[in-house]
């Protein structure tokens, strides 16, 4: 049985909630959002899959990777990590680009901000995501990243079991 996800739009702040809790350690389910190698294993929706260029899991530093699709296109991202605090939360500028890293000016970048919480049922995550501006985040969604976002997590969730 799939738990269920909380995701709320707020176009009033520019921002997007979402909850998910995973019946795992925390421990466990942070290493899936903090190590490529895991990451890789579902952070795309499927027929896609994600493929890390490069990661380093550190303040200041970046991740960068690319959504692959089915017929092998490549659509480049990255995330510059910000103040990571181990096993609890970690946040990140989230921007399109190149397979360099060079940000794409056309599409907006966003801040995202993930918690990582212990509950009864196992590890409660929450992602706070705030766009610059309402065109960020309407175009966000137009690319179909609800969608996304939420079958890559219950991808983690069948992998947790």
């Amino acid at each position: 049985m799939k738990s269920n996800i909380v995701f709320n739009k707020d176009f009033d702040s520019n921002t997007v909630y979402v909850m998910k809790i995973f019946n795992a350690d925390v421990s466990k389910v942070w290493d899936y959002f903090t190590k490529s190698e895991l990451l890789d294993q579902w952070w795309a929706p499927k027929p896609w899959k994600c493929e890390t260029k490069e990661q380093d899991f550190k303040e200041g530093r970046i991740w960068l990777y690319s959504m692959v699709g089915p017929e092998g296109e490549k659509h480049y991202a990255q995330v510059k990590y910000g103040e990571i605090t181990e096993h609890r939360s970690f946040d990140g500028t989230d921007a399109f680009c190149d397979e360099n890293g060079n940000i794409n000016q056309d599409f907006g970048q966003s801040k995202w901000l993930f918690g990582f919480t212990g509950v009864e049922e196992g590890a409660k995550v929450t992602v706070n995501i705030h766009f610059a501006s309402p065109e960020g985040i309407k175009q966000q969604l137009e690319m179909g990243f609800e969608e996304g976002f939420k079958m890559g997590l219950n991808q983690l969730e069948e992998i947790l079991k």
